[in-house]
């Protein structure tokens, strides 16, 4: 009797067993933990590889996943620049993606969903790449204008025209007779603004811009401006008229560092250098000539160090320089530039020279 009440008791909850896995779950098969049942999930995110040129093909990584996926599927993403909006690509959704006109200028990304005989992961994003470039070098279509009075003491600023091919500029000054004819270029003169200075009085004055891309380079000139007059009065909140010698401000008069301008306003990558625009002036508000100006960015190692310029006879110095490896690219970061002018021949710190600390931030293109 206690055998055959034992063996009924097994069959009972065989059966009890038999229906709670045919109630809607399948019994766990010998040999398949939990981990192989779970849903895909991602480890390392998928990357986008190839060349950034309309006509090219880009492909995705698949990043690495946990669950043993079978299978991935894809969707190509375009995206305005600099942290903009993305959309899904019509018919995009395939492993590789074929960069067309309507990505020039945008960014691209990849979005990868994992699957096994779980399910199918939610999807992973990869990072952005770098704004896509067009096929051909850089084409004008309408020319490079120039701003501002001809005057000494005066800021001249250029404009790039309009451009194919979403290029980067560069731009150098040239300095022409009153007729137009016999231009040179302006040493030094390489930014997009240019303090108009007594060599220029009774001649014109244009700009050459270069634009290039992965493609090439492609160069022309604005019209000239009128006829460059000295100066006698002032012009865009400067004073220019008065302008003295370095050698005459002596105590209790002292240098001022009384402008600050930088080129782009902004440090957008480690391939664009920028331009420093000091104006020093005197304490009764004279432009000063001949003064040495040195620009420093603090800690060391963010940018370049040039050495000392010497202030044009509007009182401007320009200073370039070039982001190094040692500058770290995030939103909210900032680059903190040391700037001193002084006087030839006196200790740095005394005498009548003059100090000033300014900020660039730093916005990742």
């Amino acid at each position: 009797m206690k055998r055959m009440m034992t063996i009924g008791v097994a069959a009972l909850a065989a059966t009890a067993l038999v229906g709670f896995a045919g109630d809607g779950a399948a019994a766990p098969a010998a040999g398949v933990g939990p981990a192989q049942r779970a849903v895909p999930r991602n480890t390392s995110p998928p990357t986008v590889q190839g060349d950034l040129r309309q006509g090219q093909v880009l492909t995705a990584t698949n990043g690495a996943w946990t669950g043993n996926p079978t299978s991935y599927t894809y969707q190509w993403q375009r995206c305005a620049p600099q942290g903009g909006t993305c959309a899904d690509i019509f018919g995009a959704a395939g492993r590789s993606y074929r960069l067309t006109a309507q990505d020039v200028g945008r960014e691209i990304k990849v979005l990868v969903r994992a699957r096994n005989a779980a399910g199918t992961s939610r999807p992973v994003d990869s990072a952005r790449t770098s704004i896509v470039a067009t096929n051909t070098a850089p084409s004008n279509t309408a020319r490079p204008t120039i701003s501002g009075t001809p005057q000494v003491g005066q800021e001249l600023r250029a404009e790039p025209g309009a451009w194919t091919g979403t290029p980067q500029f560069g731009y150098q000054w040239q300095r022409c007779d009153v007729n137009g004819a016999n231009c040179a270029i302006v040493s030094g003169a390489t930014s997009q603004s240019y303090g108009v200075r007594t060599a220029d009085v009774g001649g014109t004055l244009r700009v050459e811009v270069s634009a290039t891309n992965v493609n090439g380079t492609a160069r022309t000139t604005s019209d000239r401006t009128g006829a460059v007059r000295a100066a006698g009065g002032t012009g865009g909140g400067t004073t220019t008229g008065n302008a003295v010698n370095v050698s005459q401000v002596s105590l209790p008069n002292r240098l001022l560092i009384s402008s600050v301008r930088f080129i782009p306003t902004t440090i957008g990558s480690r391939t664009q250098p920028i331009v420093g625009r000091f104006r020093i002036t005197d304490t009764r508000g004279r432009g000063v000539l001949g003064a040495l100006v040195f620009a420093q960015g603090i800690p060391f190692g963010r940018v370049s160090t040039p050495p000392e310029v010497r202030t044009d006879a509007a009182g401007f110095a320009e200073i370039r320089f070039q982001p190094q490896v040692g500058l770290v690219f995030r939103r909210g970061a900032s680059v903190v530039f040391f700037v001193r002018a002084r006087k030839a021949g006196e200790n740095l710190l005394a005498g009548v020279s003059a100090r000033r600390l300014v900020q660039v931030r730093v916005v990742p293109r």
